[in-house]
């Protein structure tokens, strides 16, 4: 098995909105960081369970973060699951490519005139 590719596998946990809030994650809290001159923290966390008896997996991702602020620090987490095939290329949000062309020339139910 190949790993997995890591973009990928972010950008797949719940249809992108994932990776969207990690990077919003980052920027609020290194701007607190700088503004503030506190430490700051940003924490992400994946368990992982198989769906049934499948070739598949839910992958629970967790964002947790610390932002500083002037007088303390503000804190927020989000947890949501998403199913996961787990394939000979690592962890991927498809079996197979969904673009892939469904049918070949040959295989077309019907043929071209000649």
């Amino acid at each position: 098995m190949k790993a997995t590719d890591t973009a990928d596998f972010i950008n797949s946990l719940n249809a992108g909105v994932f990776s969207q809030q990690v990077g919003k994650a980052l920027s609020d809290v290194a701007a607190g960081v700088v503004e503030f001159g506190k430490q700051g923290q940003v924490t992400l966390t994946f368990k992982l369970k198989q769906i049934a008896q499948s070739q598949q997996v839910a992958v629970t991702h967790t964002l947790d973060f610390v932002q500083p602020t002037k007088r303390g620090k503000k804190r927020e987490d989000t947890t949501l699951d998403t199913p996961l095939y787990v394939t000979a290329e690592g962890l991927q949000l498809f079996l197979t490519n969904p673009t892939a062309q469904l049918f070949n020339e040959k295989d077309a139910p019907v043929h071209a005139r000649t």
